[in-house]
C-alpha cells in the first residue's frame, strides 16, 4: 500500500503545513505545480526532500486559481486546461530532475479532481496533457471517475486512491467541504480507518454503511492542522496490521545520466 500526502503547498512567504516532518513519513508527495499553490522554490525544495528520502514526487496539478486554492471550479476551455497542465507536469519534472529523480505520477487537486469525476471534455484535456508529455506516467484518481477510464483507454497506467481523512457517502463519493464532518481530524479513528481500506477494501459511509473502495494508495491532506500525527498514526497502524508501505509508481524514476 502506498500512503500519500499533498505537499509544497506553501507561496513566497507564506508557508503550509511540516513538508519535512511528512517527508519522514508518507512514501508519495504529491507536489504543488504552481497553479493552486507553490513556487518554483518551493517546488524544488520539495523535490530535493522527497528525492533524498527515496519518496515519489507526483505532480499535484490543478486549476490557476491561487487565492482560491485551486477548490473553485474552472469553466477553462479543454484546450487551455490541456495546456495548463503540460506547463505544471514540465515544470515540476524539472525540479524533479534537478534532484536526480523524475516525477513518477499525476494527481489532480481539488476542484478539478472532482470535476474530473463527471466533467468529460475537462478529463479527455487532462488525459491529453499527460499522454504528450510522457504516456509511462501513472495517473492517480478515485474509482470510477471519468478521467480514469478514459485514461486507460488511452493506455495510461491507472491507480486509485482513497481518502484517509474524508468524509464518505454511502454513493462512494466525498463529502463536500461545506458539510459539516467533510473532514475528518482525530487520529485515532484515521488510522483505524486506513487499516480498514488497506486489509478489506472498503470504508465506512457517514451513514455506517460499508462499501467497497478499490484503492492502492491512500491520502493524507498536507494542510490539515495535525497533519503529521495524522500521517505517523496511519503509518504505525498499517505498519502493525501488517501491510508493507511502497510507492505504487515507478521508484521515484531515479535518473541514471
Amino acid at each position: 500500500m502506498d500512503l500519500n500526502a499533498d505537499l509544497g503547498e506553501g507561496f513566497g512567504h507564506w508557508s503550509l503545513g511540516d513538508d519535512e516532518a511528512l517527508l519522514d513519513i508518507v512514501t508519495s508527495a504529491n507536489v504543488a505545480c504552481g497553479f493552486h499553490a507553490g513556487d518554483p522554490d518551493t517546488m524544488l525544495r520539495t523535490c530535493l526532500l522527497a528525492a533524498e528520502r527515496g519518496v515519489a514526487i507526483g505532480a499535484h496539478v490543478g486549476y490557476r486559481d491561487l487565492a482560491g486554492f485551486g477548490r473553485r471550479f474552472v469553466d477553462v476551455a479543454p484546450a487551455t486546461l490541456t495546456a495548463e497542465v503540460l506547463y505544471q507536469l514540465g515544470g515540476l519534472d524539472a525540479c524533479a530532475r534537478a534532484a536526480g529523480v523524475r516525477i513518477g505520477y499525476v494527481k489532480p487537486h481539488g476542484a478539478l479532481y472532482t470535476a474530473l469525476v463527471r466533467h468529460e471534455a475537462q478529463a479527455d484535456a487532462v488525459v491529453d496533457a499527460v499522454r504528450a508529455y510522457d504516456p509511462a506516467l501513472t495517473v492517480l484518481g478515485m474509482p470510477g471517475a471519468v478521467w480514469l477510464k478514459r485514461a486507460d483507454v488511452a493506455g495510461l497506467p491507472v491507480r486509485f486512491e482513497a481518502f484517509a481523512d474524508r468524509a464518505y457517502t454511502a454513493a462512494g463519493t466525498l463529502v463536500p467541504r461545506d458539510q459539516a464532518g467533510s473532514v475528518l481530524h482525530d487520529p485515532a479513528e484515521i488510522a483505524r480507518r486506513c487499516v480498514q481500506l488497506a486489509t478489506e477494501g472498503t470504508v465506512t459511509s457517514v451513514d455506517g454503511r460499508r462499501i467497497r473502495a478499490r484503492v492502492d494508495s491512500l491520502c493524507v491532506h498536507g494542510d490539515t492542522p495535525n497533519a503529521v500525527a495524522i500521517a505517523d498514526a496511519a503509518r504505525t497502524a498499517l505498519t502493525a496490521a501488517g501491510v508493507k508501505l511502497k510507492p505504487f509508481s515507478l521508484e521515484n524514476r531515479r535518473l541514471t545520466a
